[in-house]
């Protein structure tokens, strides 16, 4: 196989591997919702949180922002070569 293909490759892998990591950090957080809460004016349980989502920040996902940043420049450096 072609160098340059495995760069691709492992550019491609770091970016799901940083998507991968971002969405499980907020899905290890904890519940998206409480379905025994009966206060909604639907009278259902509902996933949206009462406030704003602490969670997205960049701040707390610098890992996976770092692997998919690389991901892109891996990448990058092959097709511009």
């Amino acid at each position: 196989m072609h160098s340059g293909m495995v760069l691709i490759w492992i550019g491609a892998l770091l970016i799901v591997a940083g998507i991968v990591l971002a969405a499980g950090q907020v899905l290890w957080k904890g519940r998206l919702s409480d379905p025994h809460r009966m206060g909604s004016t639907e009278g259902g349980a509902t996933l949206e949180p009462r406030e704003r989502a602490r969670s997205l920040h960049p701040k707390h996902h610098w890992p996976s922002i770092a692997l998919v940043a690389l991901g892109i420049v891996l990448m990058l450096a092959e097709a511009a070569v």
